[in-house]
């Protein structure tokens, strides 16, 4: 009879074990809510009051590392202009491409586009869109050039999923890390 009791009792503390163990791997980030493979970039850039749109790629189909990138545009737009900015984001390693933008629109809480133009004379970028808590995501906004000149434009998907069951998207770059990264040459003229 003791050694019966003895057995259930290692049985209760195994179970309890394996119970809080199973409870913190529940907390962790979700193993499946890992960075995107994105290939291609294009930005599409619509002149406000005409229908005219300029879109500028980045496209590495095999995706980071191995081969080159095969296209890499320079953004040129008209200076002191307001335009229209969409972002598409694609998966081109697979077949058929996969459209990653409307996965990023559906996971809008746990993304944000961060679009950094140096020098910041050259064009500011306003969202014009929000996720469910208010924060930004930036797959649509406004971008208005200044005078003429010539820069970088840093293009990021900054990847924010929630860690230990916390959201962590706060409307900043600073959380996450990056599904892309990308130095555009911008020249404004």
């Amino acid at each position: 009879m003791k050694v019966e009791c003895r057995m259930l009792g290692w049985g209760l503390l195994m179970s309890t074990a394996l119970l809080l163990t199973d409870c913190r791997r529940a907390d962790e980030v979700d193993p499946q809510d890992e960075n995107e493979l994105i290939t291609t970039v294009r930005l599409n850039f619509t002149e406000q009051g005409t229908t005219t749109v300029n879109t500028f790629e980045f496209r590495d189909p095999d995706g980071e590392g191995g081969n080159a990138p095969t296209r890499f545009d320079q953004i040129k737009l008209k200076p002191n202009t307001a335009y229209n900015l969409t972002v598409e984001l694609l998966d081109e390693s697979k077949t058929p491409v996969v459209d990653l933008t409307e996965e990023i629109d559906e996971k809008a809480d746990e993304h944000l586009m961060v679009y950094t133009a140096t020098p910041a004379s050259l064009l500011t970028y306003t969202y014009g869109d929000k996720d469910s808590r208010n924060f930004p995501i930036g797959l649509t906004g406004t971008a208005q050039t200044g005078t003429a000149g010539m820069g970088k434009l840093k293009v990021q998907l900054r990847h924010q999923p929630p860690v230990n069951g916390t959201a962590v998207k706060n409307g900043t770059a600073a959380p996450g890390s990056d599904d892309v990264n990308l130095d555009f040459e911008l020249i404004v003229e």
